[in-house]
């Protein structure tokens, strides 16, 4: 899971993802379990899909939109 790497801190130089950080629910979790386990200076890479409008309750609760 990505909100709980089992990395130790500052363990990475870099952390590449690739449209996972838009299927968290929780990216500030995300963010944070990134930054815990990049060393000083390491780099974040991503790319992700993204919108400036908030995503409705019944589009967050139904699971179906969010999986294959």
């Amino acid at each position: 899971m990505i909100e709980d790497l089992p990395i130790e801190n500052g363990w990475a130089d870099v952390v590449i993802s690739n449209g996972v950080i838009n299927l968290c629910a929780d990216k500030r979790r995300v963010f944070n379990e990134v930054l815990r386990v990049l060393r000083p200076g390491g780099r974040l890479q991503f790319a992700d899909i993204a919108t400036g409008k908030a995503v409705p309750e019944s589009a967050i609760r139904n699971i179906d939109l969010w999986t294959d």
